[in-house]
């Protein structure tokens, strides 16, 4: 059997929709989703009307990421802390305010892990950062990515998250990284998923990048308006769509270091817009 496995979509409609054409045109018809939905690119609802469609005509699997948490903690915690217009926050504010009933009662179901057991194939632990928490990462050569394969009962992890395609093996087991859907590092532009095969009692594994219109895709994030609401934000996530290159948290943090150097501190939403301004200047031109 094969099995198409998708993590970190963040709105990425063109780059999913491609990724789920190829897979049904190799007759996949299981899907296991790793996460994080929706957020940095405009028109979430076009990815939750898909991701229906799919969870109804299709078998389906799917979990939570860090994203979602995001969405669900902010409405209990009562909607306060994020703006409208600012690159920290405006793109978690226009997704969140674009969420309807419907999908914030589809979150609610979901788990941060799940197992999946298929007919004479190895169990299959699922998460989206890690089995612990939806915003781990698991690293290669990391004692801390170690010691949670070690005190996971199953031998084959799945997970996203780093936005980074890869495989980490230690003492027997194996974490298969799918890398992400709408907005990976280190693709040179392209949508990456993974297809995981089970044949004679072995999981096997195929990573896939593919071109998609990735220009209009940037045409939206403008023609939305989101790119004012986010704007260096924005700037990063046009980049990184060109390229597979240079990390939004990579750029926050360069950002808050910037504003901690000059105001002696710094807290995570607050980072004024001269900051990030200098730091996209500094890292992506």
């Amino acid at each position: 059997m094969e099995i198409a496995v998708l993590s970190d979509i963040h709105s990425n409609y063109e780059a999913f929709k491609k990724c789920v054409e190829y897979s049904l045109d190799r007759g996949i018809e299981t899907f296991v989703f790793l996460g994080d939905y929706l957020g940095e690119l405009p028109y979430p609802q076009k990815t939750m009307q898909f991701l229906f469609f799919l969870k109804e005509k299709y078998t389906c699997y799917f979990i939570k990421g860090n994203k979602e948490d995001y969405w669900m903690n902010y409405k209990k915690n009562g909607e306060t802390g994020w703006k409208e217009i600012d690159s920290t926050t405006g793109a978690l504010f226009y997704t969140y305010y674009h969420l309807t009933a419907e999908d914030m009662a589809f979150f609610e179901t979901l788990s941060h892990k799940a197992e999946l057991c298929f007919e004479n194939l190895p169990l299959l632990t699922i998460c989206h950062g890690s089995p612990n928490r939806t915003n781990e990462k698991l690293l290669p050569d990391d004692e801390r990515t170690f010691s949670i394969m070690e005190c996971e009962r199953n031998c084959h992890i799945i997970c996203g998250h780093t936005h980074i395609q890869g495989i980490i093996e230690h003492n027997g087991k194996k974490v298969f990284n799918a890398g992400a859907v709408g907005v990976p590092l280190n693709s040179g532009g392209k949508a990456q998923f993974m297809i995981l095969s089970g044949t004679k009692g072995v999981w096997s594994h195929e990573f896939i990048s593919l071109d998609y219109d990735v220009e209009k895709v940037i045409s939206e994030l403008h023609a939305s308006g989101l790119s004012e609401r986010a704007p260096h934000w924005c700037k990063v996530t046009e980049h990184l769509l060109r390229t597979g290159n240079g990390s939004h948290g990579a750029v926050l943090a360069r950002a808050m270091v910037l504003c901690s150097e000059q105001e002696g501190s710094c807290h995570w939403p607050d980072v004024p817009e001269q900051y990030w301004a200098k730091a996209v200047e500094e890292m992506i031109g």
